[in-house]
């Protein structure tokens, strides 16, 4: 649950310690998704009338292929995550920066930030390692296990 309603903040600071599940509707198609859940942490903080500070960090992992050898790859993302969320009517409401604050107002969604910082994070053409030789371009061999044996220019 990475929702907090105003009420509840209004009585002070909320700590975080949450995780945003790789199935939930928040990702798109085409997203680099995590293949488990991303932990949150942070702290979730009053900012001035109508606004609201989130400074924390994120974990989780990320599987894809190898862009030069298509081995299966996991990778680590992690980052820092600063936000502000504010009412629609604040006069930096439409700064990039600044999220709304969701359903009418009543609460903060950490959820959109959650994800538009991890897709900055991971990666979407990861390498297993950063010699990988790739596959050979005339037989498809894993160079990385050997020489083919083919005539294959060197690339």
């Amino acid at each position: 649950m990475l929702s907090y309603s105003l009420r509840e903040l209004a009585k002070g600071a909320i700590q975080v310690d949450s995780a945003l599940a790789p199935d939930d509707a928040v990702w798109e198609d085409g997203d680099v998704r995590p293949t488990e859940a991303v932990r949150v942490t942070g702290r979730l903080s009053g900012a001035g009338t109508g606004r609201y500070y989130f400074s924390g960090a994120f974990e989780g992992t990320a599987a894809g292929e190898c862009r030069r050898c298509l081995t299966p790859v996991q990778s680590v993302v992690q980052g820092d995550l600063h936000v502000l969320f504010a009412d629609a009517d604040d006069e930096n409401a439409d700064e990039p920066d600044v999220y709304p604050l969701g359903e009418g107002g009543t609460t903060i969604d950490l959820r959109p930030s959650v994800r538009e910082q991890w897709l900055l994070e991971a990666s979407s053409l990861p390498l297993c390692q950063p010699e990988c030789l790739g596959l050979c371009i005339t037989c498809g061999a894993d160079r990385n296990r050997g020489p083919c044996g083919c005539s294959s220019p060197s690339v």
